[in-house]
């Protein structure tokens, strides 16, 4: 009997250490598959930034760059010069007083000249001389012998001309092909950095300097700063691509004119197949004269600043001189001989301050200034091309070493081990990085460690339990109760903690509500209100949405949360044409009570929200907030305007799969710089054949129309509208677009209008 109890309780302990080894070795996958890439823990990354920049700061050097100098375009300078830009001419006297009076060995300049220079009033005179005062020879000869003297963009050329001078421009991606300035010449040849196996940054637009002064100084790089998603510059791009060619940032551009011009390619991980694709790059690598130095970067082909200081001319990392000072002459003869010149500026008003490791007001130039510096001395922070296989070794090691160990141990001994995991994490991390200057990850270690010794000490059946009734409790109210029994399966992964989620939204309104109610007593008001409720919110449940709340006579709902959905546009638009549909059977029925027809308007929003539990202590809800909400609502009120009875956004109409969309309009609403493209849903694909009000629509014309209309063809635009209204002469949306035409046909041909309509009214 004793060995048959003591084989029991053995089962049972075993079946215990087994139970609680297996919950274990949850947090172990899910480190595991963050570290893949295969699920991204936003948490572990923004832990892993803080540690980073933490340590970067506790490790920076405070010292001063003497090889360096920063010419500060400050507030000083702007009180005693003027506001910027300057004239070319005052440009040029600056860059005189640093090649010929201080003797600087390079300059490199954090801003960009991409307009010409019409300060001088030479423009005017020279039309003077062609038009009214050409018959006046003394007037064309004196403007003839002015030119040289007035044309400042030609003066600054002549200034920069064979000086070691590298120019800054920027590259963007919100120029709609609308570029201003020339390019210097890429550094890597088209085809030899394949996009396939880089994350590169890609642009499609970009603004650099005049002709004349690209002519005079061909050497250019882009000062562009790339922040990580938390808003924080932490590196910055070495190559970036704009159409198939490869380009060079202001801090390569300098540190390679400082070297002799090597040629620039990139380095490839060890072991490159013979055939085949290429793989990703793990460094640039200069050469010249049979020499190499491989300059270490990340998958983005950009690198880690390695900031010396706390920035700006009270940093102490590089000497701050103000422009003006060097400008009017003031600073002794040859103070900055042999040194490296960046002009920048920490002037607030113009723009450059960047949100930095080290501080949140970090100037620009700066950025630039440590990378050369780093560049100087060959001592680049990198994060290696095996970050991830460390960190999954790492994880293997802490993971099993505490899933399997805690459960054997008593809490004061689990303490200790795991104590002593994550001192032996830490300790590893911060000497690779002291050592070799290795940035690796260490958060999902230290996150998964924490993780573990917190389950083994709470985990059980009662927690558990006690978890799936406020989950149920949570979630009752808001969403379908076969989403709330799906939920109940894994509880641990839903929560009323706010989050930013892509959802869709919807904003559901009864028109002519106010004037309905006044025509009806509470009770049959209240009795109205209910059923069509009732009957819409059906169909929302049915399609898996969650109804956020009654607004009077508006329902509010959204898709994706809190039970994800890859398809919830689509299940939204599907909601949204079943109660269009639900309305016209509604109105059957009140037809033959004799009531009057009722009708709603909804719109439709896919976006980034914030969705979580928010309120007041008094009072709470799990609701959706943000910008892309407020579009929502925004598109619902746009269904009067345009005569439909839904309205969805192009990012609903793009993932929303397997609709026909008739297009009604580019708009910009009051309080969104952006515009955005509005669709109509007619109907699923596979109704096409059966609708036969839908297949007779004629789509063609109203999209020739749409064609015509931006492309400012009033003719067109009127023949099509004829067309139109003949088939349908009550179409309100036709009647919309007559009147613009006839309003926009007034007015003369504007090359800058895109057909976009501003909306004023909210």
């Amino acid at each position: 009997m004793d060995t048959a109890s003591h084989l029991g309780r053995r089962i049972v302990s075993m079946t215990r250490y087994g139970l609680r080894v297996t919950v274990g070795l949850v947090p172990v996958l899910f480190a595991i598959l963050h570290a893949t890439g295969i699920l991204n823990l936003g948490l572990a990354q923004r832990l892993d930034d803080m540690i980073y920049d933490a340590r970067l700061r506790a490790t920076m050097p405070r010292t001063l760059d003497e090889r360096i100098v920063i010419v500060d375009i400050d507030e000083k300078s702007l009180a005693e010069v003027g506001r910027w830009p300057w004239p070319r001419d005052k440009m040029a006297a600056l860059a005189d007083e640093v090649f010929d009076r201080q003797r600087a060995v390079l300059a490199g300049f954090d801003v960009v000249f991409a307009e010409p220079d019409e300060s001088s009033g030479l423009r005017q005179l020279r039309k003077m001389a062609q038009d009214e005062l050409r018959s006046e020879a003394g007037f064309v000869e004196k403007v003839r012998r002015m030119d040289a003297r007035l044309d400042h963009d030609d003066l600054f050329a002549r200034s920069l001309q064979g000086r070691p001078v590298v120019l800054g421009y920027y590259f963007t991606s919100d120029r709609d092909g609308r570029n201003t300035g020339v390019l210097p010449e890429p550094v890597i040849a088209q085809g030899r950095l394949p996009r396939e196996q880089t994350r590169i940054t890609v642009w499609n637009g970009f603004g650099s300097n005049i002709p004349a002064l690209a002519k005079a100084a061909p050497q250019a790089g882009f000062f562009n700063a790339i922040a990580e998603p938390d808003g924080v510059v932490r590196s910055t791009p070495l190559i970036a691509e704009y159409q198939g060619r490869f380009y060079e940032s202001l801090g390569l551009a300098m540190f390679r004119q400082l070297t002799g011009f090597p040629a620039v390619e990139p380095g490839h991980p060890p072991g490159v197949p013979l055939f085949g694709p290429v793989p990703g790059i793990e460094s640039i690598v200069l050469k010249q004269d049979g020499r190499s130095l491989a300059i270490p970067v990340d998958n983005r082909v950009a690198a880690l600043v390695p900031f010396r200081g706390s920035g700006g001319p009270k940093g102490g990392s590089y000497a701050y001189h103000s422009a003006s000072d060097v400008l009017l002459g003031r600073l002794p003869p040859g103070l900055l001989s042999g040194k490296i010149v960046l002009f920048g500026t920490t002037a607030p008003g113009l723009l450059d301050l960047r949100a930095t490791p080290i501080n949140e007001a970090y100037p620009g130039v700066e950025i630039h200034a440590n990378m050369i510096s780093g560049l100087l001395d060959d001592k680049l922070l990198v994060k290696p091309d095996y970050a991830e296989g460390f960190e999954l070794v790492l994880l293997l090691f802490a993971g099993i070493t505490l899933a399997f160990g805690l459960p054997a141990l008593s809490a004061t001994r689990a303490v200790a081990l795991s104590g002593v995991v994550i001192g032996v994490v830490l300790a590893l991390n911060f000497w690779l990085y002291l050592t070799y200057g290795l940035v690796l990850p260490m958060a999902s270690a230290l996150m998964m460690a924490v993780s573990l010794f917190g389950l083994n000490m709470s985990y059980g059946y009662f927690v558990e339990s006690r978890s799936k009734r406020e989950l149920a409790h949570l979630f009752g109210n808001y969403v379908p109760p076969e989403l709330v029994d799906e939920m109940l399966k894994d509880p641990d992964r839903y929560t009323m903690q706010a989050a930013a989620r892509e959802l869709t939204v919807m904003f559901c309104d009864m028109r002519g509500f106010t004037r309905l109610s006044e025509q009806m007593d509470p009770v049959h008001l209240q009795r109205l209100l209910n059923t069509i409720f009732s009957r819409l919110t059906r169909i929302i449940r049915a399609q898996r949405g969650t109804v956020d709340k009654y607004m009077g006579d508006c329902i509010m709902a959204f898709w994706g949360a809190p039970v994800e959905s890859e398809q919830h546009a689509a299940q939204a638009v599907r909601a949204a044409l079943t109660m269009s549909r639900e309305i016209i059977a509604i109105n059957r029925e009140r037809e033959v009570e004799g009531q009057p027809p009722i009708a709603i308007g909804i719109g439709l929003h896919t976006g980034l929200m914030c969705v979580g539990d928010m309120g007041s202590d008094i009072r709470r809800s799990y609701t959706v907030i943000g910008d892309a909400v407020n579009l929502g609502s925004r598109l619902e009120g746009l269904t009067k305007t345009y005569g439909v009875p839904i309205i969805a956004s192009q990012a609903t109409r793009d993932q929303a799969i397997g609709f026909h969309w008739q297009e009604l309009d580019r708009v910009r609403v009051k309080g969104r710089d952006q515009a955005v493209t509005i669709y109509r849903p007619l109907s699923p694909i596979a109704l096409v054949e059966t609708d036969g009000a839908i297949h007779a629509s004629p789509e063609e014309a109203w999209d020739g129309l749409l064609r015509s209309y931006r492309a400012q063809d009033w003719p067109a635009c009127e023949f099509a509208l004829a067309n139109l209204l003949f088939i349908e002469p009550d179409n309100v949306l036709y009647h919309l677009y007559a009147q613009r035409v006839a309003s926009r046909k007034r007015l003369p041909s504007d090359p800058g209008w895109d057909g976009t309509t501003n909306v004023e009214t909210k």
